[in-house]
């Protein structure tokens, strides 16, 4: 079931907000309504999948209640070991054999396992959760609210990442409090907001953009025009996309009294690549910056602790979008240039802002195109058709679209802002939202798209 889809919209998300307020009295039967419309949202996928995340999340509390019983660690270490074997089998255990059979030159038999949907996401809660555990950060919760903690349905697919202390405090706030009908209203404005940007935006650039990366894959040679329609489609496309499903999570978490956190804030604005990633999905840097990065030593024991810890934490975080050598570059790309640029920061006088946009988006870019590329002989030829080296010919497609993309992409307000400025309900936002969102519906009845981020 997707966010954007009419049953979504307007049969089972009307039904699970009616139910919940039905019983806003009682926390209780409250968390339990929540539970009840999450594990139906994930069933929609695959009910097959209900059992490994439901298991996961049991066993995960189990091991932390025997923690705390036993007044030992080794429960956590356990739980931490289960949660990441559970993702490496799924997600990296044909990835693996793959390698080796290129490193070694034999055939291995694959395991060909459907990967559970969200299972990268939910995984590292449960992992963070675990940690905070062996650093006294977190007690040991009911099982009620810790259970609905990870399957809430706004986040439970593609985030935003929640953590414990972020999510499980809330549940006990009644949602009839103060400021009802400003957090719907914002709620409502917020999703639609994304729904348009996934609609109207990122599922028409998908059409321009992904046929030409399927003609590089298929060793066809993209002109000049080509290419950069296909880096900076794909630019828009995946922001705009990705965006798009965090603001739905957001605003449907509103209208149940609830508060995620923001995930995107204008990051093709950032000057420098540092400022990008406080901007590009904040939930996973906060997660890679506290659970690997700090761990690793961080920038407290000397530049080569530093670059090493740098590079190894944007690897792995390369490797969590996806099981391929192509996203380990990607992320490999951006430690370096991590590096790079506080070393600059450092040592060498500040650059003109307008240079240091133009520089941090060139890099993106670039990267960008490795990360969506089927292989790095895709990545290369059509970074190479992008320099100019098959010519200059051909002309940007989509034009219109691409503009229309980009004045979005930089002048849209993140949700956090368009909520702290919509405190009190205003007609005449309300308005414009209901006629967007009808829109976005008339719009969208057939053909419906997955997000992006669903395949990580």
């Amino acid at each position: 079931m997707l966010f954007q889809a009419q049953s979504f919209i307007l049969l089972f998300l009307p039904l699970a907000v009616l139910a919940y307020y039905a019983v806003a009295g009682s926390a209780e039967l409250r968390q339990w309504i929540l539970i009840g419309a999450s594990l139906v949202f994930y069933a929609w996928w695959d009910v097959r999948f209900l059992p490994l995340l439901f298991g996961q999340i049991s066993a995960t509390w189990l091991l932390a209640l025997l923690s705390e019983r036993v007044q030992g660690k080794w429960p956590l270490v356990a739980g931490i070991v289960l949660n990441l074997a559970s993702l490496t089998t799924f997600k990296y255990l044909d990835f693996l054999v793959g390698s080796v059979e290129a490193a070694a030159g034999i055939s291995l038999p694959r395991a060909n396992l459907v990967l559970p949907i969200g299972i990268s996401f939910f995984s590292f809660q449960l992992v963070s959760y675990l940690v905070d555990r062996m650093r006294d950060d977190a007690p040991v919760y009911p099982f009620r609210p810790f259970l609905l903690f990870v399957v809430l349905f706004p986040h439970l697919i593609a985030g935003p990442i929640v953590r414990h202390n972020e999510l499980i405090p809330q549940f006990e706030q009644d949602p009839r409090r103060p400021g009802l009908w400003g957090r719907v209203s914002a709620g409502l404005i917020i999703f639609t907001v994304g729904l348009a940007k996934k609609v109207l935006l990122a599922d028409a650039l998908a059409r321009e953009v992904d046929p030409l990366f399927a003609r590089a894959a298929a060793s066809s040679i993209l002109d000049f025009g080509q290419a950069w329609t296909a880096a900076l489609g794909f630019s828009f496309q995946l922001f705009l996309d990705f965006s798009a499903y965090t603001e739905m999570a957001i605003g449907i978490a509103l209208l149940f009294g609830l508060t995620l956190p923001d995930n995107f804030r204008r990051p093709y604005l950032a000057r420098d690549l540092r400022d990008f990633w406080r901007r590009w999905h904040i939930t996973l840097s906060h997660f890679i910056r506290d659970y690997l990065y700090i761990p690793l030593g961080g920038s407290k024991f000397g530049p080569a602790r530093y670059v090493l810890a740098t590079l190894a934490s944007m690897t792995l975080c390369g490797l969590w979008h996806g099981a391929g050598w192509t996203f380990a570059a990607w992320g490999l790309w951006h430690g370096v240039g991590l590096v790079v640029c506080r070393t600059w920061q450092r040592h060498v006088r500040p650059m003109p802002a307008a240079l240091g946009w133009a520089i941090t988006m060139l890099f993106v870019l670039i990267g960008w195109i490795v990360f969506r590329a089927a292989d790095f002989t895709t990545a290369v030829s059509i970074l190479t058709s992008l320099a100019g080296a098959h010519g200059v010919n051909g002309s940007l497609a989509a034009a219109p679209l691409l503009i229309a993309a980009a004045l979005v992409s930089g002048l849209v307000p993140s949700a956090h802002e368009i909520k702290d400025r919509l405190l009190h309900p205003y007609p005449a936002f309300a308005f414009a939202a209901a006629l967007l969102a009808v829109i976005c519906l008339c719009q969208n009845h057939y053909d419906l798209v997955n997000f992006i981020y669903f395949q990580f």
